[in-house]
This record gives C-alpha cells, structure tokens and sequence, in this order.
C-alpha cells in the first residue's frame, strides 16, 4: 500500500476581463479496489457554483457554474490517495485467452463492442501494415507476450515529444512522423489493439515521477482481457500500468476524457496564456 498525495493547478490567463461558460473538469482518481480517495479539495475561482456527477463511463465530473467574470479562471485539485498493488497479469488471465487468437465470451460480448471498433477507420491499412512486423495471421502467440511486444515497440520505434497543441495525432500521422506524445501513443495503442480483435479504451491520470521530480498529467491504454480484466498498458515508458499510475478518466475516445473543458466569451485576443503544475509525491 502506497500513500500518495496529487496536487493540479491549471490557470487560464486574459487581457480583458471575460464570461465564462459551463466547464467541466476531470481532475478526481477514479475509484476502486486498488485505489481509495481519502481527502480531496477542489477550489475553483472566480467564484462558482460546483457540482459533482457521474458519466457514462463513472468518470467523476466537477460540472461547474462560474458567477462572475474575471481576467483569470484558477482550478486547484488536491486529492490524497491510497494504492494498492494488484496482482500480476499473467496469474489472473482466463485459460481460454491465455493464448491470441481467443474470442470473448458470449457474456460480454455486448458491452465490449464499442472498445472493439477503430475510432480512425481511414487510418485502418497503415495501422494494419505496421502490426504485420508484430503478428501474423494465423500465428498462435502468448496473448500478454504479444501485449507486451506492442507496448515495447511503441516505445523503441517512436520518439516522445511534448506537445502544447490540443488534440491528437491520427495514428498515421504519429507513425510517418516517428515521435509523439504519451496521448498520441496512447492513441496508437489502443487503435492498433482495437485492429487485433481487443477492447480498448484512452486513459487519462497522473503518474508519478523519479524522485526528486514533480508528477505528471498523463495518457496510456487500457485493454480488456478475459480474466484479468481492464489492464493498463504504458507505451511512453515501455512498461504496464502499476501503482505509480493513477486513473482519472477512462473513454473509448480521448476527447470524452480531457481534464478541463468549457467555453468563454469576449474579445477574439483577450487569451493571454496558460499555466498548468501537477505534483505527485509519497507521503
């Protein structure tokens, strides 16, 4: 068990005082067996009004209301969390999908179609042409072996770049460039999961660092497996999803899982800049 404290500061600066539209923010872990929220603050200014749901997919949303105009709109997440290991994959996978080629039981078959189909079928062939140097059909592979292999040729064919730009790139753009970032790896790993026959699904969080540096905002996959259920995958650092990975949101898009997200109103220039800290640190 690991005790770990995360600390989200995202500010938005303009020139001219401006109204702002509903925003919504997914700053809050997401709960379960292997994680518990113990504290958790949310101060959000100017002043608003805050309230929290749940979306279709559990993600805890602060849906917030703003009361006033201002020059600056200032989100400050402290949330301190519990971590739990979980068992290692190979132990828990369903003797029946042990081995790729599998089929997912008639029992979940339903709910894990959308995880299944590409969210970029245009990008299908060139997706499809990479995957040929990593499995071909009709081979019989170790399924958690070839998740693996995956992940790692992510890491050590691509180079990470830090973008400030918002979005993604299409998965055929990130592999003609050869770089990317941890979202756009994400991306590429969840759509070239989706093209073997997997459920997968975009995952946004925090990871924590080496020490001596700060945490981070972060992206990687997750991948539905008979057994051993949703498992994260880590493209960017070549390595699964363990307890200093923390779970905000999770979406068959990435657009559904973005931190923040809202409008606002006033001169076209009135956006100055915006500055974002996130700490992640043992306590």
């Amino acid at each position: 068990m690991k005790r770990v404290r995360i600390v989200h500061h995202t500010t938005y600066h303009y020139h001219v005082p401006v109204n702002f539209g509903p925003h919504r923010a997914l700053l809050r872990p997401r709960e379960g067996h292997d994680l518990h929220i113990e504290e958790s603050r949310l101060n959000v200014e100017p002043r608003a009004d805050v309230r929290w749901l749940r979306d279709i997919y559990g993600n805890s949303i602060a849906h917030i209301e703003f009361k006033e105009p201002a020059t600056a709109l200032s989100l400050k997440s402290e949330v301190d969390v519990l971590l739990f290991e979980e068992s290692p994959i190979e132990c828990l996978i369903d003797p029946l999908a042990q081995s790729y080629p599998f089929q997912y039981g008639a029992h979940e078959q339903i709910e894990i179609i959308p995880y299944r189909i590409p969210s970029y079928p245009h990008d299908g062939p060139t997706v499809q042409r990479w995957l040929g140097n990593l499995y071909q059909p009709g081979q019989l592979v170790d399924t958690s072996d070839l998740l693996v292999r995956l992940n790692s040729c992510i890491f050590e064919s691509l180079r990470y770049e830090h973008r400030e730009e918002a979005g993604v790139q299409l998965p055929c753009q990130t592999l003609a460039l050869g770089k990317g970032s941890c979202r756009d790896f994400a991306v590429l790993m969840m759509e070239a999961a989706r093209h073997w026959g997997f459920a997968a699904r975009f995952v946004t969080g925090y990871i924590q660092m080496e020490e001596g540096q700060h945490g981070a905002t972060h992206a990687w996959t997750e991948i539905y497996i008979p057994g051993a259920g949703w498992r994260g995958f880590d493209p960017t650092n070549n390595k699964r999803a363990g307890a200093e990975h923390v779970s905000v949101a999770v979406a068959r898009e990435q657009d559904k899982a973005m931190p923040v997200s809202g409008y606002w109103e006033g001169p076209s220039d009135a956006f100055s800049h915006m500055n974002v800290t996130v700490q992640v640190f043992v306590l």
